[in-house]
């Protein structure tokens, strides 16, 4: 396992799918898996591989996949991976052993992020990167700020994680620096969504930093720097510039927002 990657960085897309019944935009769709499902006209896996792959950060790309062969039917990506930029790694069971066996030899640092963030662009993915790369930390996860997810649209998000300098939200990216710091990959243990089920931040943060983060109490770098000491490396709270980082397509409500976005972004380009 390697450290240097050329000044590149290297991106594992999540693309798994939840055992059990079938994902009701994929079941909508008549796909065999949500990531295929067409957004603003193109299936989101292929919409986020194109846009990582625009990012001049981005080196090597790794799809972690449990069925690689319907995405690999897309010709676009087909394309990169007949010039070697693209590579499909087995998803496995739960969502932090898919991050594991994706990141099974691979260059560092790696960019973590799901086959669902539809709305990223190209320098969304560079500039979380140079965020990641100048605070040297050995793990980063990005956020935005209510106001602008609020901004970007209304129904975004439902949700936000409250500290005492404000409301945040999760934008499904996440850094890790080293081969030390993969160990970071637990907190997603569960599936993440802390505010929707707040014993995952008792199991991943601890008894007493849940209870701050649900007292408000602190900053998030405050509460980041609590959880760097539990888990012995630098983890920090990147914000993004642009609140629609934390819209992603996780239900009917998203997918819609997700499409006018789309809409009003090809209107205006």
């Amino acid at each position: 396992m390697t450290t240097e990657n050329d000044g590149k960085v290297t991106a594992l897309i999540m693309a798994g799918k939840r055992s059990g019944a079938l994902d009701p935009l994929a079941e909508r769709a008549g796909v065999a898996q949500k990531c295929v499902v067409p957004v603003g006209g193109m299936p989101m896996i292929e919409r986020v591989v194109m846009n990582v792959a625009a990012s001049p950060r981005i080196g090597e790309i790794r799809v972690v996949a449990h069925e690689a062969d319907e995405i690999a039917a897309i010709p676009s990506i087909a394309k990169l991976v007949a010039e070697g930029r693209l590579v499909f790694k087995p998803g496995a069971f739960n969502l932090v052993d898919s991050v594991f066996a994706g990141a099974e030899g691979a260059s560092y640092p790696i960019l973590i992020t799901t086959a669902d963030n539809c709305l990223w662009l190209p320098e969304d993915f560079t500039e979380f990167a140079d965020k990641a790369i100048a605070s040297r930390a050995g793990a980063a996860a990005a956020l935005a700020r209510k106001e602008d997810v609020k901004a970007a649209d209304p129904q975004g998000q439902a949700k936000f994680y409250e500290f005492s300098d404000g409301g945040y939200s999760n934008c499904n990216a996440y850094w890790i620096g080293d081969p030390k710091a993969l160990s970071a990959a637990e907190i997603m243990r569960g599936g993440g969504q802390f505010v929707k089920f707040p014993s995952r931040i008792a199991k991943a943060f601890g008894v007493v930093n849940l209870i701050r983060f649900f007292l408000g109490w602190g900053t998030k770098e405050k509460l980041f720097a609590q959880v760097s000491r539990r888990f012995g490396f630098t983890m920090v709270p990147l914000e993004m510039d642009h609140g629609y980082c934390a819209i992603d397509v996780d239900n009917e409500r998203t997918f819609q927002v997700t499409e006018k976005l789309l809409t009003k972004r090809l209107a205006t380009a």
